[in-house]
C-alpha cells in the first residue's frame, strides 16, 4: 500500500482530549492513518512514503457536511428577498421539472465547491422527485464519484401537496406508497454500511409542512427496520412552528417526537426554534442537528441555539444547505459564520474556535453515526484530512494557526485527502475538471430555466 507522510504542520486532531502538535507529523497508508505524533517520523515510519512538507500549514480532519441539498445549485439567485415559505413557493415550479441528468451535472458543482472549501463529507438531503426523472439518487452517487467525496444521501420524500393544506404544489409531491417504495429502493440498492464506505443512505421525509404523519411515522419504521438512520428539517422558522400549532396542536419537537422521530439515530436540520424542554429531549435521546448559519441568515429563519444545544450534550455539526439559500455553496466558511451568529446570539465566550472545528469535523461525523471512522485524526481511522496553507500572504503571523480557518478568510487548501488519494492539490480539483463542470452547470441551468 501506498505511504503518504505529512510533516511539519501544525496538527488539530480533533480527539477527545483536543491535541494538538505544532510541528507534527501524520502518517496515511493506504487509506488509513497509520501513526501521528509530534515532531518529524520516526525513520522507521518514513520508510517507502512520499513525504509532504508541511511547514506553514494547518492541518484538520476533513470537514464534514451534515446538510445540503445538491441539485439546488441550479437555482442559485431566485427569491433573494424572501423568507423560508416565501422562498419555496417560488423555486418549486423550478424544482420539480428537474431529472437525473440535471442533477448530476448541477450536483457536480455544489460537490467541487465543496471540496475546495476542505469538504471531505456530503450528506444531500434530496426530497423532490418528479415523475419520469430517472434515477436521481444515481445520479447524485456519480457525480461525488467523479470527484471524490464520501457521499451520505439522505433520501427525501414529500406527500402533502398544496390541497391537502401542505406547502409544495401537488405535482410536486409522490405518493405515501411511492415515497416508502423509493426510500427502500435507493437503500437497498446502494447503501454500504463498511467502514470505508464511500455511500450511505438514510431515509429522510423532508418536514412537518410537506409530510403527512402517516409518511414520517411509516419512514420511521422503515429505516429501522432496513438498519439506516433518519434525517427531517425541524423547528427551522417561527413559520413551520404556527403550522404545527394550528394543524397538529402541538409544537415540531412534541409533533415529531410522538411519531418517533427522536433518537441516536435520527438528526435534524437547523433547529433553530428550539426551547429548553426541547434542548433537553434533544440531549436526552441522542437526537442531533445540522447547523446552517449561513442558510438561517439568507432566510432570515434567525439563530440556532447552538452553545445551549452543545453544553447540553447533543450531537452538532454543520451544514451548507442547499445552494438556493447559500450561494456561497462552501463548508469552510461556515465555522466563521456558526461563530460570529452565535456570538452576537449569546456572547463572544460562549462558543470558542476549537468548537467550531469540532462542529465542523467530529460533531459532523457523531450526527453521521461515524464517529469510529472520520471526523478526528487518529490512528486507524480513515485518512480523509484537510491541509491548510496559512503562510500566504492572508493569514502569515497569526498567533493561531487554528484561528486562520476559524476567524479568518477560508485558507486555500494545498492537499485534501478522502481514503487516503488527494481529490484537490494546490487549490483545485486533482480528479476531475474544474472548466468541464462550470460547462456542465450553465449548460444544465439553462436547460432547466427553459422547462418552465
Amino acid at each position: 500500500m501506498t505511504r503518504t507522510l505529512i510533516e511539519g504542520a501544525h496538527v488539530a486532531t480533533v480527539d477527545a482530549r483536543d491535541t494538538e502538535y505544532d510541528g507534527g507529523h501524520v502518517l496515511i497508508e493506504g487509506t488509513r492513518i497509520l501513526a501521528t505524533g509530534p515532531g518529524s517520523a520516526p525513520a522507521a515510519l518514513r520508510e517507502g512514503a512520499t513525504v509532504i512538507d508541511g511547514r506553514g500549514h494547518l492541518l484538520t480532519p476533513g470537514l464534514v457536511n451534515t446538510h445540503h441539498h445538491l441539485y439546488q445549485w441550479l437555482t442559485r439567485g431566485f427569491a433573494q428577498d424572501s423568507i423560508l415559505f416565501d422562498w419555496l413557493v417560488a423555486l418549486y415550479p423550478a424544482w420539480s421539472r428537474i431529472d437525473a441528468d440535471l442533477v448530476r451535472d448541477g450536483a457536480a458543482g455544489a460537490l467541487a465547491t465543496l471540496a475546495k472549501s476542505g469538504c471531505t463529507t456530503v450528506s444531500d438531503h434530496h426530497y423532490v422527485f418528479p415523475q419520469g426523472g430517472g434515477d436521481i439518487v444515481g445520479g447524485l452517487i456519480e457525480a461525488a464519484g467523479g470527484i471524490g467525496l464520501r457521499l451520505d444521501v439522505a433520501r427525501g420524500s414529500m406527500d402533502l401537496g398544496s390541497s391537502q393544506g401542505g406547502l409544495p404544489p401537488d405535482f410536486a409531491v409522490e405518493s405515501l406508497d411511492g415515497a416508502l417504495a423509493g426510500s427502500q429502493w435507493a437503500v437497498e440498492t446502494y447503501n454500504d454500511a463498511s467502514f470505508d464506505s464511500m455511500v450511505r443512505i438514510a431515509v429522510a421525509p423532508c418536514s412537518p409542512f410537506s409530510v403527512t404523519s402517516d409518511l414520517l411515522r411509516e419512514a420511521a419504521t422503515l429505516a429501522r427496520g432496513l438498519g439506516v438512520r433518519l434525517h427531517t428539517h425541524g423547528s427551522e422558522t417561527a413559520e413551520e412552528e404556527a403550522f404545527c400549532l394550528e394543524r397538529f396542536g402541538q409544537k415540531p419537537t412534541d409533533y415529531l417526537e410522538g411519531l418517533g422521530w427522536l433518537g441516536d439515530d435520527v438528526w435534524m436540520a437547523h433547529c433553530v426554534h428550539l426551547d429548553d424542554d426541547s434542548i433537553a429531549r434533544f440531549a436526552a435521546t441522542g437526537t442531533g442537528v445540522a447547523h446552517c448559519p449561513s442558510s438561517n441568515g439568507r432566510l432570515a429563519a434567525g439563530i440556532a441555539p447552538i452553545p445551549e444545544l452543545l453544553r447540553a450534550g447533543v450531537p452538532v455539526g454543520l451544514g451548507v444547505d442547499g445552494a438556493a439559500s447559500n450561494e456561497s455553496g462552501q463548508l469552510g466558511t461556515e465555522l466563521r459564520n456558526s461563530l460570529l451568529v452565535n456570538r452576537l446570539r449569546s456572547g463572544a465566550d460562549q462558543l470558542s474556535g476549537r468548537q467550531a472545528l469540532r462542529m465542523a469535523t467530529y460533531g459532523g461525523a457523531q450526527v453521521l453515526g461515524r464517529t469510529a471512522e472520520i471526523g478526528s485524526i487518529e490512528v486507524g481511522k480513515l485518512a480523509d484530512l484537510a491541509l491548510w496553507r496559512i503562510d500566504g500572504v492572508e493569514h502569515a503571523g497569526i498567533a493561531d494557526p487554528v484561528a486562520a480557518l476559524t476567524l479568518g478568510g477560508l485558507p486555500t487548501l494545498t492537499r485534501l485527502f478522502v481514503n487516503g488519494e488527494v481529490v484537490v492539490h494546490e487549490g483545485h480539483l486533482a480528479r476531475a475538471s474544474e472548466p468541464d463542470i462550470a460547462r456542465g452547470v450553465a449548460a444544465a441551468s439553462s436547460a432547466l430555466a427553459a422547462r418552465l
